[in-house]
């Protein structure tokens, strides 16, 4: 059996100490477990909004597609269309939401065997690397943010997007210190 790497993670996010976050984190196991989705919800700079899910296919075997769906009543993570997680907008009732930071599209393979590979139990088998991320027909349907309002801007792919697609990534091992 082999560890694969720690979290691969495709989120939307804004900066700062009271950051925005949107986000899928695929995170590492052992070949043939099943693979666990981690989703999170940040606002404010506060989380502790993550649920996971066993997926039902292997999402190394082939290209899958991955959603968000996040608008002023709601966000809804979809996968291959179907529906597996809303978390409804609550802010009535005291429980932040993402609602008033711009946010960029990111893309990333961290080494995160310390919690994220069966609680850290299993550490990630590096001579496994370089480690790769692939995307396919990726696309935005977003909203232009511009002093404190923002616009929709319809089928359109941020520059940032079309630099990974149809590109491929790889991580070979941690930064120096992580």
């Amino acid at each position: 059996m082999c560890a694969l790497l720690g979290v691969y993670a495709l989120q939307l996010s804004s900066k700062g100490s009271t950051w925005d976050e949107i986000d899928f984190e695929f995170l590492g196991n052992l070949s043939g477990d099943p693979y666990i989705l981690h989703t999170n919800v940040f606002s404010q700079g506060k989380g502790n909004r993550e649920q996971q899910f066993y997926l039902w296919f292997d999402p190394t075997a082939d290209f899958h597609t991955y959603s968000i769906l996040w608008n002023p009543q709601r966000i809804i993570f979809s996968v291959d269309g179907t529906p597996i997680r809303e978390f409804k907008n609550a802010e009535s009732s005291g429980v932040p939401f993402p609602s008033s930071q711009p946010m960029r599209i990111y893309s990333s393979l961290w080494n995160a065997d310390d919690w994220a590979t069966r609680g850290g139990l299993v550490k990630t088998d590096w001579s496994r690397a370089p480690f790769t991320a692939s995307y396919r027909n990726f696309d935005a349907d977003a909203c232009i943010w511009s002093s404190g309002s923002s616009s929709r801007l319809a089928g359109t792919t941020p520059p940032r997007a079309m630099a990974v697609l149809g590109s491929r990534r790889s991580w070979t091992r941690p930064a120096k210190g992580g």
